[in-house]
């Protein structure tokens, strides 16, 4: 495999005094929003595109995935078509566009976009598929923001969760270096298919793409090779509500002067909900991403 770490960014900690007091914990935050992309994305986005051998790589993205996949593909010379959800943050869609990729848009209500990714693969025999999550190359690449988490003295680490390549990939870095922190995972509870997984021991899905305002997190399922990892290693999984992920949002921008987006803002969600669960502990909170529109951010701050 070729090396990864010279185009990653460390992630950034942050301690916020301001937001210690207020919730009377000992909370560090390790923000991804100053990474490549604006998210922890581009860490396994850079290391698939640089360890596969197509020239042209197909995926399916809210957004995150697809814009850190772009970018990748522009520094090394491959092409990338991402096809997007037509509910995506506006945002997100122009970052891909505006690093060079092809954006094929979905109303996911009529096709699901695994189907529309499928169609594109028939007419594309040549490009490699990529999952944003169920890919081992792709939670190898965010396990290197586990190896920055080893070299911290946590006894909590919150992770936000989606399809579970963040999670995995924290989990598999800790792991490697040796630690037992305590990994939790946070979830929307609009999409808690990866909590009622743990529950029921399997893998159980979503119905229907989940519409929360985490829209990082508008996945189906956990992927299986996440599975894996998670479900023997999590310490569990927590179900939060869209007031809570909104109230996370505003904490981070007021009391931490920290621009997140929702599904960044999930682990402190956790947190928030269950102060008695943590204290006494040195807690770390993963943001997980900024990328937000403009509009639902000044919404949800206001």
């Amino acid at each position: 495999m070729k090396p990864l770490i010279e185009a990653i960014r460390p992630t950034t900690f942050i301690k916020s005094a301001k937001l210690d007091d207020h919730l009377g914990l000992d909370l560090t935050i390790a923000s991804e929003t100053f990474q490549h992309t604006g998210s922890f994305k581009f860490r396994a986005a850079y290391n698939l595109a640089l360890n596969v051998e197509q020239d042209e790589i197909l995926t399916a993205s809210s957004g995150n995935f697809g814009q850190a996949l772009a970018y990748a593909c522009k520094l090394i010379g491959k092409k990338c078509t991402v096809v997007m959800p037509v509910t995506s943050a506006q945002v997100k869609i122009d970052a891909v566009r505006g690093y060079g990729a092809t954006v094929d848009l979905v109303d996911t209500a009529k096709k699901g976009r695994n189907e529309r990714v499928a169609e594109l693969a028939a007419e594309m025999p040549d490009a490699y598929f990529a999952s944003a999550y169920d890919e081992k190359l792709v939670i190898e690449g965010n396990a290197s923001l586990g190896d920055e988490l080893a070299e911290k003295d946590f006894d909590v680490v919150i992770s936000p969760v989606g399809g579970g390549g963040l999670v995995s990939g924290i989990i598999t870095g800790l792991c490697r270096r040796g630690r037992t922190t305590k990994v939790f995972g946070a979830e929307p509870l609009l999409g808690n298919d990866a909590a009622r997984s743990l529950r029921a021991g399997k893998i159980v899905p979503n119905e229907t793409e989940p519409m929360t305002i985490a829209d990082g997190a508008r996945t189906i399922s956990l992927g299986k090779l996440n599975w894996e990892i998670i479900a023997p290693a999590i310490a569990g999984i927590f179900e939060i509500p869209e007031d809570d992920i909104a109230d996370a949002v505003r904490l981070y921008y007021g009391l931490a002067n920290l621009k997140c987006e929702p599904t960044g803002a999930l682990s402190l969600g956790a947190v928030m909900a269950n102060i008695d669960e943590f204290a006494g502990k040195r807690i770390c909170v993963v943001v997980s991403g900024g990328n937000v529109d403009a509009a639902v951010y000044a919404s949800l701050i206001n």
